[in-house]
């Protein structure tokens, strides 16, 4: 390590935004007062005898401090330099020539001769060890390596030897100076760095970094100027290409000797097996490519439009599985309920059969395609269903995911003008496919965007449309396209965000959800096995009991799908599997109702009939149950009414639960019938006209709407007015109308299921809606107490529960 010792006093040289290191020489130009300063009062003082501290380095010669100065400051660390010779610069400049001599650490400011300015200091000790370790000496000859390297680079042959001849581990690292690579603030540190070996592999690091950048620039000019040749090289050829191929075709009478890509084009197209219109096209195509330059970017457009032309199978098609008891029973193995579309893929294939036995295939030029739209709740298996309708019919399968999608385009394709252009989302389907009769799934079809780019739906009616398919034309294509023997399953969520126009042209099949035993078949059957091998386990090692897989999808997992009964069930095996590699529990196992808890916790759904009398929502008058329909199947959705002071809250009516304007109409006419018929039915009328009138739907973060809450409302407003309570038991749904009639709704099937999940035993719906009672399982419509009525007193009758004292409804 290096060590301080000789003090020195010494005048100030100062050098802006240059650095210099020991061992190196530089010319100083004596016009800078500074400088002239500097050296005058070096020279003053050898002439008097002193300013050195007492000998040392250059002893004899004046001695000046170099010290740089960055942006106005000094460093802490300068450098002793001897002046070696005072006389005229090259362009004739007054000038001196100063050798640094050895580092010093600048002290305290004293006084000496002349205008310069006098600082004290003290040089360092810079020897380094004798002899040098082997780690040094690894570092002094890898530094000399990469020294030469780059001065052989630069074409500096004659330092090379000066350089490799430097023993010393100090005077070599700071022989880095020279180096124009290096930046101020790397100088810097070399300067202020005072352990040699530390110094030198700093101004190794530093080369070693230069190299490299210097590698990578050289790399990317090598590269640009290959490019360049590389396209001068191709535009010579070419053009002698074209040279060669005209004197060919001028010696054979104007036909080109062998195939060039045109001709291969030409034979591909003849040899397939295209439509007459579809040959006609592509052949044109080709002999545009013919008279289309090789720079042209024409040329590439219709090589690829040729290309995806020739891939497609314009006569490719599967025969159809016409086994009807084998598709059905493909079905029910693969997918437990749904009984409505499996009867329609039934039909369907029957009918195909019979038209195919009567050579009816073709009809018009149309084939028998279908088009389905399979609207249901999320997790009752819409998206798995077209697999399986596909392996039922032994036809090819393919998925077209629509969700997000916002450009026109992306069905239609784009025009061949277009850099990139590609065929849309269907035709790459018949592609991808292989055949002309693929089951093609149009995934999330109610969750097509549309923008300034165009509204995908609208581009859908022709794609959709068994009267128009058969004729299909791809913006990229360009040539009809038949789709009138595909079978186009739709799935989405929400029936009223899919456009009217779109929705006219699809069979309708509606997927309300799964019966609790329709989902123990499925979680049996389908999800255990499948959740098994996902976690590793034999079917054997662990059993899970019916009372088991009943209470997941009664009390922790109430849904229309099953996804969070999979969910659920693949939480269980974990579990199992985790305590059984701890050590803790043997397989196999057999899993029962009362071990639900003590793996995944206590239940999350708890039906309302099996709350304590006194904590359930309906235990005060002013609250009743109603049924709804979201997204995400059926739901229970109760409604909470009060009775507010002139005084304190005002006179109106106040609706909260973020509801829709058809829910607030209703609100409003369940208002104005108790109003006006409140007299008839026995209640405290007289209240509704002084007082405020509050409604509230929890869950007030879900946006709510729909006039069947309407008998809701009202049974709510008449209990709250009676002080009768609703049964908790019954709930009920359907619109009311000013004259007290209750009108029909939709989506019954979904909201017995739920009421069904919630536990309740009796539904009130509207008289009209009876004829949907034959979609309901008839499972659920033995639990459950259905009773159709057509006026609100038919309701009132069934839901208040009866009172031996009448509660005041200020109470």
């Amino acid at each position: 390590m290096a060590s301080t010792s000789t003090p020195l006093t010494l005048p100030v040289l100062p050098l802006d935004d240059e650095v210099v290191l020991p061992g190196m020489v530089v010319p100083l130009d004596l016009s800078d007062a500074e400088v002239r300063a500097a050296v005058e009062a070096a020279q003053a003082a050898v002439r008097d005898g002193g300013g050195d501290g007492g000998g040392g380095k250059g002893a004899g010669k004046p001695r000046v401090l170099l010290v740089p100065r960055i942006d106005g400051s000094y460093a802490g660390t300068g450098v002793l330099g001897t002046v070696e010779q005072v006389g005229r610069l090259s362009d004739g400049d007054p000038g001196a020539l100063i050798r640094g001599r050895g580092r010093v650490r600048i002290g305290a400011g004293t006084s000496g001769p002349g205008a310069a300015l006098w600082v004290e200091g003290l040089g360092v000790d810079e020897s380094a060890p004798e002899p040098l370790p082997g780690a040094v000496a690894e570092l002094v000859t890898e530094y000399k390596a990469l020294a030469t390297d780059w001065l052989k680079k630069r074409g500096a042959w004659q330092v090379v030897d000066r350089v490799q001849q430097i023993d010393d581990v100090s005077a070599l690292a700071d022989n880095s100076g020279y180096s124009p690579f290096l930046s101020t603030a790397q100088k810097v540190a070399l300067l202020e760095t005072t352990d040699p070996v530390a110094r030198l592999r700093l101004a190794t690091d530093q080369l070693r970094e230069h190299l490299a950048e210097q590698d990578v620039a050289e790399s990317i000019a090598k590269d640009v100027q290959e490019g360049v040749d590389k396209q001068q090289r191709e535009f010579l050829l070419r053009r002698q290409l074209d040279a060669v191929r005209k004197e060919l075709r001028e010696l054979n009478g104007g036909a080109a000797d062998g195939a060039d890509e045109s001709d291969d084009y030409r034979t591909r197209v003849e040899a397939a097996d295209l439509p007459e219109k579809v040959r006609e096209a592509a052949l044109k195509e080709v002999d545009k490519l013919e008279r289309s330059s090789d720079q042209s970017p024409e040329g590439s457009w219709i090589r690829t439009w040729l290309d995806t032309v020739l891939e497609l199978p314009w006569n490719e098609r599967t025969e159809d599985r016409y086994d009807i008891r084998g598709a059905r029973s493909v079905l029910d193995a693969e997918h437990a309920g749904l009984e409505d579309v499996k009867e329609r893929i039934t039909e369907y294939l029957a009918v195909r059969k019979r038209r195919a036995d009567r050579g009816l295939g073709v009809v018009g030029g149309r084939r028998g395609g279908a088009v389905l739209a399979l609207v249901g709740p999320p997790g009752v298996g819409k998206t798995s269903l077209g697999e399986s309708v596909a392996h039922a019919m032994g036809r090819k399968f393919v998925r077209v995911a629509l969700g997000g999608v916002r450009d026109e385009a992306e069905i239609r394709g784009h025009r061949r003008t277009y850099v990139g252009a590609l065929p849309g989302r269907l035709v790459r389907a018949i592609k991808e496919a292989g055949s002309m009769n693929p089951v093609v799934l149009l995934d999330e079809i109610d969750k097509v965007g549309s923008d300034f780019r165009g509204d995908p739906a609208a581009a859908l009616l022709e794609v959709l449309d068994p009267a128009q398919n058969h004729t299909f034309r791809d913006h990229y294509l360009e040539v009809e396209l038949d789709l009138s023997d595909v079978v186009f399953l739709a799935t989405a969520n929400v029936l009223e965000a899919i456009p009217e126009a779109l929705l006219d042209r699809m069979e309708l099949v509606r997927l309300d959800g799964y019966t609790e035993d329709e989902k123990i078949v499925i979680a049996r059957d389908h999800l255990l096995p499948r959740q098994l091998e996902r976690a590793g386990l034999e079917p054997g090692e662990v059993t899970l009991e019916d009372g088991a897989l009943r209470k997941l999808a009664g009390e922790y997992t109430r849904e229309a799908g099953v996804r969070n009964l999979e969910r659920s069930i693949a939480r269980l095996l974990r579990k199992v599997a985790a305590e059984h590699e701890l050590g803790d529990r043997e397989l196999p196992f057999t899993l029962g109702a009362d071990d639900l808890r003590g793996l995944i916790g206590r239940p999350h759904h708890v039906p309302e009939s099996a709350q304590d009398p006194a904590e359930r929502r309906t235990a005060v008058p002013g609250v009743a149950t109603g049924l709804a329909v979201t997204g995400a199947g059926g739901d229970v959705l109760f409604v909470e009414a009060s009775l507010a002071d002139a005084e304190t809250g005002g006179a109106g009516l106040t609706l909260t639960g973020q509801l829709g304007d058809v829910m607030k109409e209703s609100a409003r006419i369940a208002l104005s019938f108790l109003r006006s018929r409140g007299a008839e039915l026995e209640l405290p009328v007289a209240d509704l006209k002084d007082r405020g009138v509050h409604i509230h739907f929890p869950a007030g973060a879900v946006p709510k709407d729909g006039p069947s809450a309407g008998i809701t409302m009202t049974t709510a407003l008449a209990s709250l007015l009676s002080g009768r309570q609703v049964r908790t038991d019954v709930a009920m749904t359907g619109e009311v109308s000013l004259t007290g009639r209750v009108l029909p709704i939709g989506g019954l099937k979904q909201k017995l299921l739920a009421a069904h999940r919630a536990g309740i035993t009796t539904v009130v719906i509207p008289k009209r809606n009876e004829a949907d009672l034959d979609d309901v399982p008839a499972e659920i419509l033995d639990k459950l107490e259905v009773h159709p009525v057509t006026d609100v007193r038919q309701v009132l009758e069934l839901a208040l529960a009866p009172a031996e004292v009448r509660v005041p409804a200020a109470a």
